[in-house]
């Protein structure tokens, strides 16, 4: 089992990084604030004016650490690759597999985010007791459950998914229960309007470019998915697996740190076009938030071993290369029972 390693998140505008011998240097203002060795890193996040020099970009990418850019507001810019790794068989089977018949993985792969949808809603009940319209809504991702067993095709897969997103979110306003900060009236993108919106967004980026950086580690291409469409410069494959963790890792950990009062409106800021944007206070909140996420243990549904959350990426990518290669007959998504 491959280690959980640290992810670096540089967030302070101005910062610079660069290579010492066999280590990464962060200064601020002209000062060391840092000096990490290099092997203790498997990413690099990179948020706005953050300077990296190209001795240390050529570093990253003999090292196989993923640089990636972000604006300062979290939209991905791109990102640093080393040298390919992995089989070119594996490639080859998922390209073939991503053109002849992409249902099952697809199939499986949303089934997984209904049924994980599903479970938050019955979260809230269990903790907050009956609501006529959560249940309406569970009753129509049952149908939805119910509907996908039967596609046969990519567009009716889609549809689907699509349908059984608008009624998980639209009774989502009321497993908020800081009502006077937050209201969400649905969800919203590029650029979020609300700060709910920005926070999802947010985070969902950021897990999608974990899950880019697992993908290429196991050597399978993060481009070429099964359920989302290709399209130039998107990780679609990246975008399939994230569909997994949505709502039983992203859309729970906002609603902690709503419901907990950890956020506020305070700590977000609209701009005159209505994007509402992160302050950057919170999002090193957020990025605390999340590495100590990644720690928690839980047992595996599928391994049935004890791993790290931080992990999963990696799992889910080793698990769909074995189906790839022809150990496992289907994929697995990930779902907590």
């Amino acid at each position: 089992m491959r280690k959980l390693q640290n992810t670096l998140y540089i967030t302070t505008q101005g910062s610079y990084l660069h290579k010492e011998r066999e280590t990464l240097v962060i200064e601020q203002q002209g000062k060391k604030i840092a000096q990490l060795p290099i092997h203790s890193i498997a990413h690099i996040f990179c948020f706005g004016n953050v300077l990296v020099s190209p001795f240390l970009m050529g570093f990253c990418g003999e090292n196989n650490v993923n640089l990636a850019f972000f604006s300062e507001n979290g939209r991905y810019l791109g990102r640093l690759q080393g040298s390919q790794s992995g089989n070119i068989l594996l490639r080859r089977a998922q390209y073939h597999l991503s053109e002849t018949n992409p249902i099952p993985i697809a199939r499986n792969i949303i089934a997984a985010k209904i049924q994980a949808s599903k479970r938050v809603l019955q979260r809230h009940l269990r903790n907050h007791g009956d609501n006529q319209d959560i249940l309406n809504a569970i009753t129509a991702l049952n149908t939805s459950l119910k509907h996908l067993k039967q596609a046969q095709t990519l567009e009716l897969i889609r549809g689907i998914e699509g349908d059984a997103a608008a009624r998980y979110f639209s009774v989502f306003q009321l497993l908020i229960r800081n009502t006077q900060n937050f209201v969400f009236n649905g969800r919203n993108r590029r650029p979020p309007r609300d700060p709910v919106n920005a926070l999802l967004s947010f985070l969902y980026s950021i897990l999608g470019r974990d899950i880019s950086g697992a993908l290429q580690s196991v050597g399978l291409d993060p481009q070429a998915g099964f359920l989302h469409a290709d399209r130039p410069g998107r990780d679609s494959l990246a975008q399939d697996i994230l569909e997994e963790f949505r709502a039983w890792w992203i859309d729970r950990m906002v609603l902690k740190l709503i419901n907990r009062n950890q956020i506020t409106s305070k700590d977000f800021n609209t701009e005159v076009s209505g994007a509402v944007n992160i302050n950057p206070d919170t999002k090193k909140l957020i990025f605390q938030t999340l590495q100590a996420k990644k720690q928690e243990k839980i047992i595996h549904p599928f391994l049935q071993e004890e791993v790290e959350i931080g992990l999963l990426p990696y799992i889910q990518a080793m698990l769909l290369s074995r189906h790839l290669r022809g150990d496992l007959a289907e994929y697995p998504p990930f779902l907590m029972r």
